[in-house]
């Protein structure tokens, strides 16, 4: 019976190369991971999940201000369709509208600036696409 399964040593397989689990990596690699998984530790963890890290690891990269509604801080109630440039800063190169997401503009003033700008373009104020 002793020849029929000679033992080899441990860690070692027939072609000489450690033996390597499932995975792919040696078992003493895998074993001293504490946290996170196959990609990594998890938002909310040692790094606390923040592009700059932890609370004291220093600065930020960059500071995101809150965009606000220009309308609502110029107190402009009336969008009118025939200034073109007011318009002309909410119309991409392309002739696009810019999304609010982007404008920071609120909801009820970016549904005037969007009706503003269709009259203005039905009227020859603005284009509707830009020349290519």
């Amino acid at each position: 019976m002793a020849d029929e399964n000679p033992q080899q040593p441990a860690g070692s397989s027939e072609g000489g190369q450690p033996q390597r689990s499932e995975g792919g990596a040696p078992p003493q690699q895998q074993q001293q991971r504490s946290y996170g998984g196959p990609r990594g530790p998890r938002p909310g963890g040692p790094g606390g999940g923040r592009p700059g890290g932890g609370r004291d690891s220093g600065p930020r990269k960059y500071f995101r201000r809150k965009k606000v509604c220009k309308f609502c801080v110029e107190k402009i109630d009336a969008i009118d369709y025939k200034d073109v440039r007011l318009l002309g800063q909410f119309v991409a190169e392309s002739g696009k509208i810019v999304p609010r997401r982007l404008t920071g503009v609120c909801t009820p003033h970016q549904r005037r600036l969007t009706s503003a700008i269709k009259q203005a373009r039905n009227i020859a104020l603005l284009p509707f696409t830009s020349r290519t």
